[in-house]
């Protein structure tokens, strides 16, 4: 099927952010192709509810991004979709606490698999369709890139890999594709359980005082959809979070 609206792949787009992210986009006018891999369920109620906004708007795609087989079908499939991709936003992403005397092969290949190499390798396979349709890649980062999170080494070694590798690919790939970050701080609070103490600190570390929401990076990455003189670029959307410090979540 063959579109002249513009088209974006959203990774881990069933739920939280990647799901809001998706709905902003395609409320601005893309077509979407709905990343998945065990959340089938709600990625299908998803598309659903999309296509009922706008006909034949929605398209969902599962794959396994920590294999290199599969990265390459979901690039192929998700081309295949719409007939081409203009944006991607590498979204998906594994986190959970892994102290060192904890960590094995398979967390490190899970960790660094989804946060690092899906990315390299999903770009890398959509370079045809990126560079032809003039498009943008942004990469869901982390401020603890900059700033380490206790017991989480390997996830946040790998979200600092990938925020070199958006500086390497913005420079490798201009000037026909752009590629930027977005650098959440504590946007919901996630499924490894906190204490009312821990988040007491993190919300005192905050300087809007509050956790942002999923909507708020949906706008930032909307945002870097149009920033046409935006490239190679990481954006901190924290509360003030990033200046003020912080280490629980």
């Amino acid at each position: 099927m063959k579109t002249t609206s513009p088209t974006v792949l959203v990774t881990g787009a069933a739920k939280r952010i990647g799901k809001q992210t998706a709905t902003l986009l395609h409320q601005n006018g893309y077509n979407i192709v709905v990343h998945c891999n065990h959340s089938t369920d709600e990625a299908d109620a998803f598309v659903s509810e999309l296509n009922a906004m706008r006909s034949n708007s929605a398209k969902r795609v599962k794959a396994d991004i920590t294999k290199l087989d599969e990265l390459q079908s979901l690039a192929d499939n998700a081309t295949a979709a719409f007939g081409r991709i203009d944006m991607l936003v590498n979204n998906a992403s594994s986190f959970y606490p892994t102290p060192v005397n904890d960590v094995n092969e398979d967390v490190w290949d899970d960790l660094m698999g989804t946060n690092l190499k899906a990315p390299f390798f999903l770009i890398k396979n959509l370079l045809p369709e990126l560079t032809k349709n003039k498009g943008n890649v942004v990469n869901m980062v982390d401020i603890h890139a900059d700033r380490p999170l206790k017991d989480y080494p390997v996830y946040c070694m790998a979200k600092a890999g990938l925020v070199m590798l958006t500086k390497s690919l913005s420079r490798e790939l201009a000037p026909n594709i752009r590629v930027n970050g977005i650098a959440p701080g504590a946007i919901l609070w996630h499924e490894n359980d906190l204490s009312e103490q821990d988040k007491k600190q993190v919300l005192s570390e905050i300087g809007l005082a509050r956790l942002g929401s999923p909507e708020d990076i949906a706008e930032a990455i909307l945002y870097m959809s149009k920033a046409t003189y935006v490239t190679g670029q990481i954006l901190a959307v924290d509360g003030g979070r990033s200046i003020n410090g912080g280490s629980k979540a």
